[in-house]
C-alpha cells in the first residue's frame, strides 16, 4: 500500500509490477509485467507516431517501411548499449565474475548514457545500410528520445528506486527500499529525484526539441547536439539531488568528487559538440 506518513511525507511504495503471472504459469524469474518495461514499450511506441508524422508531413528522408526497420535498430542499440552500460559504468566487478548476468535484464539495470551509445551505434549501421545521412537520421531519433526518457524515469519513481538524497523540503518523500528493515516512522525523507529527471532531462527537452524541429530548417547534427548538451546540462543539475548509487564509488577529478551520472554527462557535452561541428563541417564542404 501506498499514502501519506506520520509526517506528511508521502510513501513511494508502489508495485513495480503492472501485473503479475499466476504462479501456475511457472514463470517463477521473470514474474509479470514490469511498469519499467511497459515505459520503454510505450516510449518506442511514441517515437515511432512521430517518426511517421515527420514522413507525412515531408520533414524526413524516410518512408514508413523505414521507421518501422529503424525502430527496431534503436530497440537492439538501446537494450544492448543500456544495459552493457550499466554493466560496465556501475557493476564491473560482478560482470567481470559472470558475465551472464547481463542477460538477466529482469533484475534491472540499465544505464542512460550506455543507451546513447547503443542508439548512436544503431543509427550509424542503419544509415550505412539504407544510404541514409546519419546526422539527417540522427536529428530525427534526438528529436522523439525524450518521451522514453520521461517515462523510464516516471518508473524509477514507481520503482522506488534511484532515490534523491535526504532532504527537509515540504514535497519530500520517503522511499521504503532506502533503509529496508526500518519502520516508515525513522525512514528520512529524500527528495523524489527521479521526478526531477523526469521533467528535465524528459519533458523539457522533448519541448525544446520539438519547437527547434518544426520551427524551420537547422543544419544536420544540430538538433542531436543540443540534445546532447541539453540533457548533459539536465542530468548534473538533477545529480545535485539525487543519491549516489550503493556500491559505485565517486570519481575524483581536480579534487573534486563526481557522481557517475555527473562524470559521464561531461562526455555528452562533448559528443554534442562534435555532432554540432561534424553538421557545420559538412555543410560548408557542400557544393
Amino acid at each position: 500500500t501506498f499514502g501519506f506518513g506520520t509526517f506528511a511525507h508521502y510513501v513511494v511504495n508502489f508495485d513495480p509490477f503492472a501485473f503479475r503471472f499466476p504462479e501456475s504459469w511457472g514463470f517463477t524469474a521473470i514474474q509479470g509485467v514490469r511498469w519499467y518495461g511497459l515505459a520503454y514499450l510505450a516510449g518506442f511506441l511514441i517515437a515511432m507516431y512521430l517518426m511517421n508524422l515527420y514522413t507525412k508531413a515531408g520533414r524526413s528522408p524516410l518512408s514508413r517501411d523505414q521507421n518501422s526497420s529503424l525502430i527496431t535498430y534503436l530497440l537492439l542499440g538501446v537494450i544492448l548499449g543500456g544495459r552493457l552500460g550499466y554493466m560496465l559504468f556501475y557493476d564491473f566487478a560482478d560482470f567481470c565474475a559472470n558475465p551472464l548476468i547481463f542477460f538477466k535484464v529482469w533484475n534491472g539495470g540499465m544505464a542512460s548514457h550506455g543507451g546513447f551509445i547503443g542508439v548512436a551505434v544503431a543509427v550509424a549501421a542503419f544509415s550505412k545500410i539504407n544510404k541514409t545521412p546519419f546526422l539527417k537520421i540522427a536529428d530525427i531519433i534526438a528529436s522523439v528520445a525524450a518521451p522514453g526518457i520521461f517515462l523510464g524515469r516516471i518508473a524509477n519513481f514507481i520503482n522506488g528506486e534511484l532515490w534523491g538524497k535526504i532532504s527537509d523540503v515540504k514535497w519530500a518523500m520517503i522511499f521504503p527500499a532506502s533503509a529496508p528493515g526500518l519502520p516508515i516512522s525513522e525512514i528520512p525523507p529524500r527528495h523524489p529525484s527521479q521526478l526531477y529527471e523526469a521533467v528535465a532531462e524528459g519533458l523539457l527537452i522533448f519541448i525544446i526539441l520539438q519547437w527547434r524541429f518544426w520551427r524551420g530548417k537547422t543544419k544536420d547534427g544540430q538538433i542531436a547536439g543540443e540534445f546532447f548538451i541539453i540533457y548533459a546540462a539536465a542530468r548534473i543539475f538533477c545529480e545535485i539531488f539525487r543519491e549516489p548509487d550503493r556500491g559505485v564509488s565517486l570519481i575524483k577529478i581536480c579534487n573534486t568528487e563526481l557522481s557517475r551520472g555527473t562524470f559521464f554527462s561531461l562526455f555528452c557535452i562533448l559528443a554534442g559538440a562534435i555532432f554540432i561541428a561534424a553538421g557545420r563541417l559538412n555543410q560548408e564542404r557542400r557544393p
